[in-house]
């Protein structure tokens, strides 16, 4: 795992850029149903050389390939045909999608050869749970878990494929646009069948800005006037949103969401299986990736810790999919980094510490807010702290089971506890607009269920004895933590809970009830 930090030195633009540009050498093939890999890859190799290849099962078995050059693509354009229209009336875009059925079936299909299928989804819990009992340390566990649960390269070279082909048909109204994955598809925190966020762009402006210096005139595009980037950015989105429904090949459910505060299109693409949610420029959510990037290659207990303080928030129903008054992922991250920058010595820098190590380059303002950062990680002292993953994975839940939620909020630019600057149950600094909390969803039932857990988690950790439990085969470490409590013993759970709202236990209970009421039924209804 150190080694794989070592490889990734890139800094975030450049790993961006390469990833669209492989994109954009890319096609997908729905392949035949009598496969046989060789001959398919001999095939195309006529029409180029391939860089790199991978099959992988998504209501059929799909190949994606990338050529080493571009023109190989208009090459296999060429001799690919179009549908015929016998039920139905076919649109005709020529996209980078195609499928591939076998001519004379019989002779060919006695050639069928299994090809290996790359995983797209991760293993189910319960699964993970028997496989973490294997282990021999907490610090191991977390690790198989994180390796079980993290992007892989065939994973994150479909999603960029998913946003080139967006791509393609903002080209059609905004030739020099890009279409660019951010936040956990990019920040190196995304877990196996997370949504795909993406953005248009049309900022080429450094470019623009060079070039316009010569000459004895100042000249501009004609271009339409709008009151406000808002409104251009909703017109802009409800037009590409229609394109990809009535055109694009393989988007379906396509939903705009344009009075939202940040507006967006979702849809789902089918080809690629990934539910996407389409928005216009937002600078500081690329920011916050790049930061989050940062911090995941610093050190790989960072990665390692948050996934598994995530995957155990999800197995107790203290995060959820949809949007409510309960932690985010995003929310729970920034915690795990802050605890991280606490510990003594501390093991990622504070933002502040970033901003210091900035040099020209790395100085961006954005709508008034300083966004500056260091993007060199070799710029950036590794740390001293050889604290073990099982060190930390137990002091996160003291930490966090004891924080004075009431009196203290959460600052990552200074890397400590500042006085609340107003009343919400959680208050974390949003890291680059100072003035918003990225928590204000929070309320406090949620959040004293998440310190009722982590009691119970660090309980959990110090009181158990491994030994024992390895002898008589019962989860033990991590894998006890992703049993829900309330199933083992919730008279336990009572008495550890002192010092928190009678009124919110009652509904801690009455939510481990429903939760486990849940499961039972989803198990029931299997």
């Amino acid at each position: 795992t150190d080694s794989e930090v070592n490889i990734r030195k890139k800094t975030f633009t450049e790993v961006q850029t390469e990833r669209l540009e492989q994109a954009e050498r890319t096609v997908l093939i729905k392949c035949p149903q009598k496969l046989n890999g060789k001959k398919l890859l001999q095939y195309l190799s006529s029409h180029g050389n391939i860089n790199s290849h991978f099959f992988f099962e998504n209501r059929g078995v799909h190949a994606l390939i990338e050529f080493s050059e571009k023109d190989s693509i208009a090459s296999l354009q060429d001799a690919i045909g179009i549908p015929s229209a016998a039920e139905h009336h076919v649109v005709p875009f020529k996209s980078r999608l195609f499928t591939f059925t076998l001519k004379n079936t019989v002779s060919q299909a006695a050639e069928e050869t299994p090809v290996h299928l790359s995983p797209q989804s991760h293993i189910p819990v319960t699964e993970l749970i028997q496989k973490l009992c294997h282990a021999d340390s907490i610090s191991s566990q977390m690790y198989i878990l994180l390796n079980e649960y993290q992007l892989t390269e065939e994973n994150i070279k479909l999603r960029f494929l998913a946003c080139s082909l967006v791509r393609d048909f903002a080209r059609a109204y905004f030739p020099d646009s890009t279409v660019k994955p951010f936040g956990s598809s990019v920040n190196t925190f995304g877990k196996l069948g997370c949504d795909v966020d993406m953005f248009l762009d049309f900022h080429d402006t450094r470019k623009h800005a060079a070039k316009m210096k010569k000459g004895p005139f100042e000249m501009e595009y004609q271009m339409k006037r709008l009151p406000s980037e808002r409104l251009a950015t909703q017109k802009i989105l409800s037009v590409i949103g229609d394109c990809l429904d009535n055109f694009g090949p393989g988007c379906v459910n396509v939903q705009k969401i344009l009075n939202a505060r940040c507006p967006l299109v979702k849809f789902s693409h089918q080809p690629t299986g990934f539910q996407c949610d389409l928005s216009v420029s937002n600078s500081i959510a690329i920011k916050s990736s790049e930061l989050l990037y940062i911090y995941g290659c610093l050190d790989s207990r960072v990665r390692a810790l948050v996934f598994s303080v995530r995957c155990w928030a999800r197995v107790h129903g203290l995060t959820n999919s949809v949007p409510g008054t309960w932690i985010t992922n995003f929310s729970l991250t920034m915690m795990i980094v802050f605890f991280l920058q606490k510990r003594s010595p501390p093991i990622i820098p504070t933002l502040d510490q970033l901003k210091e190590l900035a040099d020209e380059k790395d100085k961006h303002v954005i709508g008034g807010y300083d966004c500056s950062f260091v993007s060199d990680l070799s710029k950036i002292k590794r740390t001293k702290n050889t604290e073990t993953l099982d060190v930390l994975l137990g002091d996160f839940f003291e930490y966090f089971g004891n924080f004075d939620f009431r009196k203290n909020s959460i600052n990552l630019r200074k890397g400590k506890e500042v006085n609340k600057p107003e009343s919400s149950p959680l208050y974390i600094w949003n890291p680059f607009e100072q003035d918003l909390n990225i928590s204000k969803n929070v309320n406090q039932p949620q959040l004293e269920k998440f310190v009722a857990m982590a009691r119970e988690s660090a309980w959990i950790l110090q009181k158990e004895d491994k030994t024992q439990r390895m002898i008589n085969k019962e989860p033990w470490g991590l894998a006890a933590l992703l049993i829900p409590f309330g199933k083992s013993n919730p008279s336990k759970m009572k008495n550890r809970m002192k010092g928190i709202g009678s009124e919110t236990i009652r509904s801690l209970l009455d939510s481990l009830k429903l939760n486990n009421a849940n499961s039972l039924q989803k198990a029931v209804g299997k």
